[in-house]
C-alpha cells in the first residue's frame, strides 16, 4: 500500500524557497502492518508504529486506549459500582428475609423444644405460582407471542407484510430461541416475588443469532437516585462466565486477550439465601464475576466535538466489560448506532415490574404481603404446636413414681405396669395445663390469609353467594374489581413484553436478507428486512384483561347486547373473537369472514353464496361483469328453483343482493372517479377539512355526469324492454302492415303520377315534334320567299343597269 504526503517532514530552512519548488512527494510504503517505511530520493526510514485509532465502528476500543486510561477507568468504575451495591443494603436485606417467607425448604426448629413446627405458610408462593401460570398462558400462547400492527393505511402488500412478519417472530422465539420460553418463566417466577425483573436482549455471535436471557433483580446494579433504565447514566450487569467462556470470546476478538487471574469465589447475602431455599452450594463454583457496565463516559481520545474540532465535554455512551476481582477491562464499545447523529444510548436491557415504587426497583409480594405472610407462618406454627402438646400433654410425676417403658408414648389400648411409693396414682401425676389449639387463633389466621390473598388477588370469587340468574353484566363487575390490581400488573407485563418483543424484531430485521432470492407464498416463515418498515410488533396478550375467564364474561356481555340488536352488529367477527378466547384451533374455518376472503371471478363467488359462504367485493375487480354474471345466476330458472327449496333461500338471496350491491358501490366509485380524473382516497382515510370539501364539489359535479349518462342508459334500456313486449311487439307489427299499405298506395300513386307525366311528356313531344315541322316549313318558305326575292332584286338591279348603258353607247356612234 503506498500514499502521498504533501508536506515535508521537518520545518523548511530559511532562504531556500527555491529548493521547496522542486521538493519530491514523499511516498510511505507499507509492506508489513507491524513496520512502516518512508522512502524519499531511494532513502529509507523505519519508523515505530504507533497507536491507532480504531476504523471499524464496533471496533473493541480498548486495544487502542492507552493503559493508564484503562487504570483509572478501571478504578473509578468499580468504586461507582461499590457505592451503588452500598446504597441499596436495606433493599437486599429485604430481599432476602422475603425469601425465607418462600417456604422452599422445612425448617427444623429447636425452639422453643426439638420438634417444633417450622412449616411455612404458602401464601407468597402461592401467589407467585398462580401469577407465573396465568402469565405465561397470556403472554406465550402456542401459536407464538406475537401479533402485528399495520402502520398506516391497510394495503393488500402491507397485510402480506404483517402475515411474514408474524409468522417469521413466532416461529424464531417458539423454534428457534429455544431458550426464550424456559427464560421467560424464569423471569415470570422472580417477578411478583421481589417486584422487579430484567431481560436482555442482543445479538450472540457465537450462536450467530438474536437471544434474550433473564437477569435477576440483585444482578442489575442501579444507582441511586435513578427512577427509569433507559435513561439511567450508569446500568451494571453482574455477570458470571467460566475461564472457558473467557477465553472462547477472546480468542472470537471480542474482548481484549490479556493473562487472566485466578478466579476467587465471590457471594451475597441474596445468594446464600437463595442456595439455602434451593438446596444447592457454590462449593464447585468458581466462575468470574465480570461487570458489564453501560455509562456515559468522555473518553479520552474519543471525545464528543463540536464543528470547530474542539472538545465538548459531553459523556457519550459505551459499554466497558471488566473483571471485578482485579478490575481488567476487557472491552470497550460504543453503544450508539453508527448512523445515529445523536449519539443516543442503544437500549438493551427490558425492565419488568409488579408495581412501580419510589426508586427504581419495584415493589413484589415480599414488600406488599411479606408481614401477613410472617404472621400467618407464625399463628399456623403455634396452631400446629398447641394440637402436638395437645395430643401429647407433657407434665410432672414423683420421682417414686416408675412406669415400665416410661421412655416410650402409650399407644392407643396399651395398659402399662405402673409401681407406686404410696399413695393414689393420680397424687404421684400433675399434667400440665396445656389446652386444644385455639379457634380465636384460627380464625385469625384465616382473616390474615385473606387479607393477604385479597391484596395479591389470588383469592378466588366465592361464585356460591352469587345467584345463577345474575346477568352478565353484574359476574363482570364484581370480577372486574376482583382482578383490578392484577389487570394492572398484566398490563405492565404487556408493556415490558412489547419493549422486548420490538428490541428482538429490530435484530431480526437487521438480520435478515433485503430481498427473497425467491418468490414467496402468502405465510412463509421468513420475511425480508423491508416487510418490518410496515408494521408494528405487539405482544398477543390483552392488557385490558388479565385472564381467559375474564375475556370470556366480557364477550358474553356483548353477545347478549348483540341478541336485543343483531342488525348493527359483526356476528361473525364476534363469535370468531370468542372461540379465539376461549383458545378454539382453527376459528378462522369454523367462523370464516370477509376479511380472509381472496378475490374470486364471479362464477366462483356464485358458488359460494349458493354455499351461503361468506363473499367479498374488491376494488381493482370488472364490477359490470360481476353484476351481469350474478344477475344472470339470480334469473337463471334453475338456480331459482333449487334456491327456493332450500331453508336458507332468504339468507342466500340476502347474501347475494348484498355483495352485488358492493360491486354496485365500487362500479359507481370508479365510475365518479372517471369523471374527476383523479383517484378517491381510500374509504377509512380521514380527510382533513378543506380536502374533504374540495372533493366534496368536484364529487357534486361528476355525480351529474354520471347520473346523466345512468338516465340514458336506463331510457335506453327501457326502449329495449319495451319492445320485448309482446303487446307492443303487435302494435308494432300492426303499424308496419299499415305503413305497408300506406307506402303501397304512395308508390301506386307514384306509379300513376309517373304514367300520367309521361303521357305528357309524350303529347308535349308530339306538339313539339309538330311545332317543329311548322318551324321548318315556315322556314324553308322563308327561304324560298327570300330567295325569290333575292332573285328578283338582282333582276331589276340588272335590267336598271342594262338601262343606263344603253343611252352611253349612242353618243359614241
Amino acid at each position: 500500500m503506498a500514499t502521498n504526503i504533501d508536506k515535508a517532514l521537518f520545518q523548511q530552512p530559511q532562504g531556500l524557497e527555491e529548493l521547496a519548488q522542486d521538493e519530491q512527494p514523499i511516498e510511505i510504503e507499507i509492506v508489513d502492518p507491524e513496520e512502516v517505511k518512508i522512502g524519499m530520493d531511494g532513502l529509507e526510514i523505519d519508523i515505530i508504529p504507533g497507536e491507532e485509532s480504531a476504523e471499524d465502528f464496533n471496533e473493541n476500543l480498548a486495544e487502542h486506549v492507552e493503559p493508564s486510561v484503562l487504570e483509572t477507568l478501571s478504578g473509578d468504575l468499580l468504586s461507582d459500582i461499590e457505592n451503588d451495591l452500598a446504597s441499596r443494603k436495606d433493599w437486599e436485606k429485604a430481599y432476602v428475609e422475603g425469601l425465607k417467607l418462600l417456604g422452599l425448604q422445612y425448617e427444623e426448629r429447636t425452639e422453643p423444644w426439638n420438634g417444633a413446627c417450622g412449616v411455612f405458610h404458602p401464601m407468597i408462593t402461592e401467589a407467585v405460582v398462580r401469577f407465573q401460570s396465568e402469565t405465561i398462558t397470556e403472554t406465550f400462547p402456542a401459536q407464538g407471542p406475537v401479533r402485528t400492527k399495520i402502520l398506516g393505511k391497510e394495503t393488500p402488500t402491507k397485510q402480506e407484510a404483517a402475515v411474514r412478519v408474524e409468522t417469521d417472530m413466532n416461529y424464531q422465539l417458539t423454534e428457534t430461541m429455544v431458550e426464550f420460553r424456559p427464560e421467560h418463566e424464569r423471569m415470570l417466577w422472580s417477578l411478583p416475588a421481589t417486584g422487579s425483573a430484567f431481560k436482555k436482549v442482543y445479538f450472540d455471535p457465537s450462536l450467530d443469532r438474536q437471544t434474550s436471557i433473564f437477569i435477576p433483580a440483585e444482578d442489575m446494579i442501579l444507582p441511586y437516585g435513578t427512577s427509569d433504565i433507559q435513561s439511567c447514566y450508569r446500568v451494571t450487569h453482574r455477570m458470571r462466565k467460566t475461564e472457558n467462556d473467557l477465553i472462547k470470546l477472546q480468542k472470537a476478538g471480542f474482548y481484549l486477550d490479556v493473562d487472566l487471574p485466578d478466579p476467587t469465589k465471590e457471594t451475597n447475602d441474596i445468594r446464600k439465601a437463595k442456595d439455602k431455599e434451593t438446596g444447592f452450594n457454590d462449593t464447585n463454583d468458581e466462575r468470574f464475576e465480570i461487570y458489564e457496565c453501560h455509562v456515559d463516559l468522555d473518553l479520552k481520545g474519543y471525545e464528543d466535538k463540536d464543528a470547530d474540532g474542539e472538545p465538548t465535554g459531553i459523556a457519550l455512551p459505551y459499554v466497558v466489560t471488566m473483571l471485578k476481582t482485579d478490575g481488567t477491562i476487557l472491552a470497550i464499545r460504543r453503544n450508539w448506532k453508527e448512523d445515529d447523529e445523536l449519539r443516543l444510548k442503544r437500549q438493551h436491557f427490558v425492565h419488568y415490574q409488579y408495581i412501580p415504587g419510589f426508586g427504581a426497583y419495584g415493589f413484589g409480594l415480599f414488600h406488599l404481603i411479606g408481614g401477613y405472610a410472617k404472621s400467618a407462618t407464625s399463628i399456623m406454627r403455634q396452631l400446629v404446636d398447641a394440637g402436638t402438646l395437645s395430643n401429647l400433654p407433657g407434665g410432672l410425676k414423683s420421682r417414686g413414681l416408675r412406669i415400665k417403658g416410661d421412655d416410650t408414648p402409650i399407644a392407643p389400648g396399651e395398659w402399662r405396669d405402673v409401681d407406686i411409693g404410696s399413695g393414689a396414682m393420680r397424687d404421684n401425676i400433675l399434667p400440665l395445663p396445656y389446652k386444644e389449639p385455639s379457634g380465636v387463633l384460627a380464625a385469625l389466621m384465616d382473616k390474615i390469609v385473606e387479607e393477604g390473598r385479597r391484596f395479591a388477588s389470588t383469592a378466588d370469587m366465592n361464585i356460591s353467594d352469587m345467584s345463577g340468574q345474575a346477568p352478565v353484566g353484574t359476574t363482570l363487575a364484581l370480577l372486574e374489581r376482583q382482578l383490578k390490581v392484577m389487570t394492572a400488573v398484566q398490563a405492565r407485563v404487556h408493556y415490558a413484553l412489547k419493549q422486548e418483543l420490538q428490541l428482538l424484531a429490530e435484530i431480526i430485521r437487521d438480520y435478515s436478507d433485503d430481498e427473497y432470492n425467491y418468490e414467496p407464498e402468502s405465510g412463509s416463515p421468513r420475511a425480508k428486512k423491508s416487510d418490518y418498515n410496515h408494521v408494528d410488533i405487539i405482544p398477543v396478550s390483552d392488557p385490558n384483561a388479565a385472564t381467559m375467564s375474564q375475556r370470556v364474561v366480557q364477550y358474553q356481555a356483548v353477545i347478549q347486547m348483540a341478541q336485543m340488536a343483531p342488525d348493527i352488529y359483526d356476528l361473525p367477527q364476534l363469535h370468531r373473537k370468542m372461540l379465539e378466547v376461549l383458545g378454539i384451533k382453527n376459528a378462522d374455518k369454523l367462523v370464516p369472514l370477509e376479511d380472509d376472503q381472496k378475490p374470486k371471478d364471479p362464477v366462483a363467488e356464485n358458488m359460494a353464496l349458493l354455499k351461503n359462504e361468506p363473499v367479498k367485493a374488491f376494488m381493482y375487480q370488472d364490477h359490470e361483469s360481476h353484476i351481469k354474471v350474478h344477475m344472470s345466476a339470480m334469473q337463471d330458472p334453475t338456480i331459482q328453483q333449487l334456491i327456493g327449496q332450500s331453508p336458507k333461500a332468504a339468507q342466500i338471496q340476502g347474501a347475494a343482493m348484498a355483495h352485488i350491491a358492493e360491486h354496485v358501490g365500487f362500479a359507481y366509485r370508479q365510475k365518479i372517479e372517471q369523471q374527476m380524473g383523479v383517484a378517491l382516497p381510500p374509504e377509512d382515510e380521514k380527510l382533513p377539512p378543506e380536502v374533504e370539501l374540495a372533493l366534496s364539489s368536484m364529487m357534486a359535479q361528476a355525480a351529474q355526469q354520471v347520473l346523466q349518462q345512468s338516465q340514458a342508459q336506463a331510457a335506453q334500456q327501457q326502449a329495449q324492454q319495451q319492445q320485448q313486449d309482446p303487446v307492443v311487439q303487435m302494435q308494432q307489427q300492426e303499424l308496419q302492415i299499415k305503413n305497408r299499405e300506406v307506402d303501397i298506395k304512395e308508390k301506386k300513386l307514384q306509379i300513376d303520377a309517373a304514367a300520367q307525366a309521361d303521357k305528357l311528356q309524350l303529347e308535349e313531344k308530339k306538339l313539339a315534334v309538330m311545332a317543329a315541322g311548322q318551324a321548318d316549313k315556315l322556314a324553308a318558305d322563308q327561304e324560298r320567299d327570300g330567295a325569290r326575292m333575292g332573285i328578283e332584286i338582282a333582276r331589276s338591279h340588272h335590267e336598271k343597269a342594262q338601262q343606263q348603258q344603253k343611252p352611253q353607247e349612242k353618243p359614241a356612234k
